[in-house]
């Protein structure tokens, strides 16, 4: 059913019919509607737009109410008639921080206003505070678009110009905008996308909307409004109220608080402090105009100002009960959702009360899934007997209520399971640019950054140049190495070039010297190492294939309700993962499987399903953690989890008495436990098992050597599960394919908090309102800092201003048992605030801690940052991390640019894909031993890849090459892929981006490397598509350079090591081993079919054990493509040579 369906019966209402007798009388002047709670305000309201024919206001008491009521709006009406009047500062006015998204939904509600229109808009005190610009300023500075308008584009920049937008290459924030050919890109104020204007001479051609991110176009437009930032507009501003016409009614929660804040923000003013940082570095006339923006009585609303603005509107309040002198009063009988807490018996029960009073049910929720799990809930032995029929709705609202006067209930899920609900406002389409530019300047290559030639070692990049070629020029990248000697690459061969990236140690790294062959001997060196790793690994694996373990039976009735009963949605991957665990399981050869993910994700529900699967077939579980810490904290969660299910879960570690630790291994011994969870000590001689069936391991890379030792001999025929929070990184993941099998989860969950991310310079009173606030809601505070010396001094500032504080100090340099009394301290709750440096124990995973307060955090890496911000906001609360950092004008570029993308990005997910880079690298380390990371220094991340995924080819080209002829005389196809690792082009066609179509050397960069990057045919369409939309129609230069991707693919196919296109021929060199079961394969004797047929335009030749084809007549890449193509599918009949 539709949620617009039951709004409808809202507008037929008496109490609907009433309000507007009232707003018709011109003698009242305040409403009261009495009991309209929850989310039925923002419904009854959506009811009667359609009738109201005028604008409305609502103020609702702060920004999160606010957003939650503007949501619920949406829900019902879209977003064309509803729009939401933000504050235009990040956090409180007196920080004055302006937050240019914010600044947007200001920006577009003016200007639709000032355009005329209906429509309801949903604010908060702290942006009414604010002052706008007057109606007539605002007129003068919008310049309207449309298509199929004479203007000239010079006309337009012109405008842009005067308006003081900032003319950039590429467009990625608000306020910017970028020429590129007849393509004009422009970031207007009034909408959260930025238009893409294309002109055909002097005429509009099309106007459509772009994606920051992606920058590729959306959705077309009409015509559009172009307004630059108003805030600095030098103008008598006026009160919002002012702006809004005369017949707008003002509908708000509680007018007398709203007046309050807004003289309380207007004497608070702007602090000392804000005005000196932005001060700080600023030349005569900025300050001049800084000051300015900074006095309270040009920029704030006064209070008395405010009451006379709102006593010339119509005032409607809603509410449980009415103001003193008692206005017209509407009465409603509605109550609130009652709480269930998850007990889903007493959720029956009342919702059994409910129907047999003759009410009808509804109850909201997003998603089909959900809807589809409580039905099943419903249905489940237990609860059948309780008949509850319901009309699932489609989308869902704030707060659940029931109406008596209709008799109807409107429930919503979260509620019922007691989950967050987020609000999406459309400002977060305009953050995402600095993310985007964050993320973009991660992957991009400036003049002067350190970067690796696979060939040639370390070395600076120069630039791209053009070099003349034969009678035409080719783009080339300048590398340059020790003593200023420099190579020139081809842009083809910009696979083996990478930026240097490693761990953060400050110090650069050496430039290599060409010519000496050190480079050579460091790269041989790693690949020795590598291939004696992966050598193991392989026999490792080959040797377990053949062992016989135990089938596990297949799921029954107790393993659905366990999972039905998971708090979250399960995420695709995870969802994935469970399956594959479960597969493994149920075959009859051990299982030995490795499942990756961030922290928060989900691993441990995984290892749950898993050991709960096991102990059905009354198998016992082993569950073996690095820490004491750790122990304790699995255990509560196996056994909050499994409450209730007939399993017996237990712990040991050195926490536990020697008489607990004896009656557990007695119990053990006599099969009485089923899982138990414990530390390195569940393997020593003492423990005596009755019949494991299942291994579980956490952050395998924390255990020393013995340890690994004695579980290798432990594991032969037990099943194993890994568990790992460090990413292992989408390429090693492929190489090790043949030597492990592995989960990787990469979604995160839905529904968590956003962590409300603040940037802030350092200062007691912001230390103490942070503490203070989480200490007023029972909650736990982490405080990191990165030097041992300060933490002693932070702790006497904090008692010195909040004396009842309970603070622990925990750092590295502790003695492990200290500083594990300290953190179970801190789990039990025995301290409020835990000053440490970099978060002692990773796993931890502590619900009540839900502030972070991370100072000097321009020292810690995006990864690092992230993954601290991580620990907090993991329970239904919301939660809050304070970065602390000198003023933004003291920071280096990048380490601001850091913060700032941290600060726009609340949520776990997606954009820290990139950041995770870093971390892939330490999980790379993880998994191949710590030795390795020695060469990752030396080589340089990317290439330390390349060189692993090299050693493994050859692995299988040498001495596992009778893997590969078991595989052929299976009847295998083999193609060139398993032999070649990539095929290298040659070439002097003109083929690159020239520079009038692609402007600046960084982002040519990046779409070589895109290119570069690709697969397949289709891939390489949808690029071209991309290309056309973002720069125009495509060059012939460009459309060349496109062709290559397939030419390299078709090329390693076909078993070619080398491409060499020059003066109207082409040259392929084959593999050069030349025992490679490669030449017995089908694909060369289809070579050898073509060379017989076309005799006169072949060459074969043998020149220093090097097989070559040399093809006359071949002009342009497109077509040596095709005949590529054309011989890999030669048909040979059905003989087998």
């Amino acid at each position: 059913m539709e949620i617009q369906k039951i709004e409808k019966t809202y507008g037929r209402s008496p109490q609907a019919d009433a309000l507007f007798d009232l707003m018709g009388k011109k003698s009242v002047h305040s409403i009261f509607l009495q009991g309209l709670l929850c989310s039925s305000a923002p419904m009854f309201f959506a009811s009667l737009q359609g009738k109201m024919k005028r604008s409305v206001l609502f103020v609702l008491d702060d920004a999160d109410e606010a957003g939650y009521f503007y949501h619920d709006l949406t829900q019902m009406m879209g977003q064309e008639k509803v729009f939401f009047f933000p504050s235009s500062y990040r956090r409180a006015v007196k920080y004055g921080q302006r937050d240019a998204a914010n600044e947007i939904l200001r920006t577009e509600v003016l200007a639709r206003l000032s355009s005329g229109g209906h429509f309801l808009v949903v604010t908060y005190p702290d942006a009414l505070a604010e002052l706008v610009v007057a109606k007539q300023n605002l007129d003068e500075r919008i310049l309207k678009l449309a298509v199929g308008q004479q203007i000239a584009q010079t006309d337009v920049v012109h405008t842009l110009r005067d308006f003081e937008l900032k003319e950039t290459d590429y467009v990625y924030e608000p306020g910017q905008f970028a020429v590129r050919g007849s393509i004009l890109d422009v970031y207007s104020y009034s909408c959260e996308y930025p238009f893409r204007i294309d002109f055909f001479g002097d005429e509009i051609d099309t106007i459509r909307t772009f994606d920051v991110e992606t920058q590729l176009s959306q959705a077309k437009r009409t015509e559009i409004e172009i307004v630059p930032e108003l805030a600095h507009i030098e103008s008598n501003k006026q009160c919002f109220l002012n702006f809004l016409s005369e017949s707008t009614p003002v509908v708000a929660k509680d007018l007398s608080f709203v007046c309050d804040r807004i003289g309380q923000i207007y004497t608070e003013g702007f602090s000392s402090q804000s005005l000196s940082e932005q001060l700080e570095g600023a030349t005569e006339v900025e300050a001049e105009r800084i000051r300015h923006d900074m006095k309270t009585e040009l920029n704030l609303v006064s209070p008395l100002d405010f009451k006379k603005a709102v006593a010339a509107h119509l005032r409607i309040e809603f509410g449980k009960v009415a103001p003193s002198e008692s206005p017209a009063v509407i009465p409603f009988n509605i109550a609130p959702q009652p709480l269930f807490h998850k007990n889903f018996n007493l959720l029956c029960q009342t919702l059994e009360d409910f129907l047999l009073q003759g009410y009808t049910l509804y109850i909201l929720a997003d998603s089909q899934k959900q809807q589809q799990r409580l039905k099943d809930i419903f249905e489940s032995e237990e609860l059948k007997r309780y008949a509850i029929r319901f009309t699932p709705v489609d989308k869902t609202l704030h707060e659940g209520f029931t109406d008596h006067d209709k008799k109807c209930c409107f429930f919503t899920d979260h509620q019922i399971f007691d989950r967050f609900h987020k609000y999406k406002l459309r400002s977060d389409k305009a953050r995402a640019g600095k993310m985007a530019l964050t993320m973009k300047e991660l992957q991009e290559m400036e003049v002067g950054d350190f970067i690796v030639h696979v060939d040639f070692g370390i070395g600076k990049f120069g630039g791209l140049v053009r070099v003349p070629t034969g009678n035409s020029y080719q783009e080339m990248i300048r590398i340059v190495y020790t003593n200023n000697d420099k190579v020139d690459v081809s842009i083809h061969s910009l696979y083996k070039i990478s930026k240097y990236r490693r761990s953060d140690t400050g110090t650069p790294p050496r430039l290599s010297t060409l010519g000496t062959g050190a480079w050579d001997k460091l790269k041989d060196k790693a690949k020795k190492r590598i291939k004696d790793i992966a050598r193991d690994l392989i026999k490792l694996y080959a040797q377990r294939r053949r062992e016989k373990g135990f089938a596990f039976s297949a799921d029954n009735y107790l393993q659905h309700t366990l999972e039905a009963s998971f708090l979250y949605e399960d995420t695709p991957d995870q969802n994935k993962a469970t399956q594959e665990v479960k597969k493994d399981m149920e075959s009859g050869r051990p299982m030995d499987r490795l499942v990756c993910g961030d922290v928060g994700f989900g691993k441990t529900e995984v290892a749950i399903r898993a050991a709960f699967k096991a102990a059905c077939d009354s198998k016992q579980v082993a569950v073996l953690v690095p820490t004491t810490v750790l122990a304790f904290q699995h255990y509560q969660t196996f056994k909050k989890r499994l409450e209730g299910m007939p399993v017996r879960v237990d712990y040991l570690s050195r926490a536990r008495t020697t008489k607990e630790t004896r009656e557990v291994l007695d119990a053990l011994k006599e099969g009485k436990i089923d899982i138990l969870i414990g530390t390195h000590k569940l393997i020593s001689k003492t423990v005596k098992w009755h019949d494991l069936g299942l291994l579980v391991i956490d952050e395998e890379q924390k255990f020393g050597v013995s340890t690994k030792e004695k579980l290798r001999q432990l594991k032969v025929n037990v099943d194993t599960l890994t568990m790992s929070a460090t990413p292992i990184p989408r390429t090693l993941q492929f190489s090790l394919m043949g030597a492990r099998d592995m989960s990787i989860m990469r979604t995160p969950p839905p529904n968590r908090y956003p962590i409300h991310t603040e940037l802030v310079t350092f200062s007691s009173e912001v230390i103490c309102d942070a503490i203070n606030f989480e200490m007023s809601r029972n909650g736990q505070v982490y405080f990191v800092c990165d030097r041992i010396s300060k933490l002693q001094e932070l702790k006497m500032l904090i008692e010195k201003h909040i004396p009842d504080c309970r603070v622990a100090i925990g750092h590295g340099q502790m003695k492990p048992e200290d500083l594990e009394k300290i953190i179970m301290g801190f789990i039990n709750y025995d301290y409020d605030v835990l000053l440490s440096t970099t978060i002692v124990e990773n796993g931890i995973d502590i619900s009540n801690a839900n502030t972070i307060i991370v100072s000097d955090a321009h020292h810690f890496g995006l990864s690092d940052l992230h993954q601290m911000r991580g620990r907090v906001g993991r329970s239904n609360k919301k939660a809050f991390c304070y970065l602390m950092a000198p003023p933004k004008s003291a920071l280096t570029p990048e380490a601001r640019r850091r913060l700032e993308a941290l600060e726009t990005f609340s949520e776990l997910g997606s954009g820290f894909n990139l950041a995770m880079q870093d971390l892939d690298i330490r999980g790379a380390g993880n998994l191949l031993g710590s030795e390795q990371s020695g060469f990752m220094e030396d080589l340089g991340y990317e290439t330390y890849q390349k060189i692993l995924s090299q050693a493994v080819t050859e692995l299988k080209n040498e001495e596992f090459c009778d893997l590969y002829q078991e595989k052929m005389d299976e009847g295998a196809q083999l193609t060139g892929d398993d032999f070649v690792d990539d095929c290298g082009i040659e070439s002097d066609l003109e083929m690159y981006f020239p520079q009038t179509y692609v402007p600046g050397d960084s982002e040519r960069m990046l779409l070589y490397r895109e290119l570069d990057r690709l697969e397949s045919d289709e891939e390489v369409e949808a690029y071209r598509k991309r290309m056309i939309d973002r720069f125009g129609p495509v060059p012939h230069e460009a459309d060349e350079l496109m062709h290559v991707v397939g030419l390299r693919r078709v090329g390693k196919k076909l078993g070619c090591e080398k491409i060499i296109l020059k003066q109207g021929y082409m040259q392929m060199q084959f593999v050069s081993n030349v025992n490679s079961p490669f030449y017995r394969s089908q694909m060369f004797n289809r070579i050898l079919a073509y060379v017989t047929s076309h005799i006169q335009d072949c060459v074969l030749k043998e020149k220093f054990n090097k097989r070559m084809l040399r093809i006359n007549d071949v002009k342009t890449v497109g077509q040596a493509v095709n005949l590529l193509n054309q011989i890999s599918q030669i048909d040979l009949g059905n003989e087998k040579k």
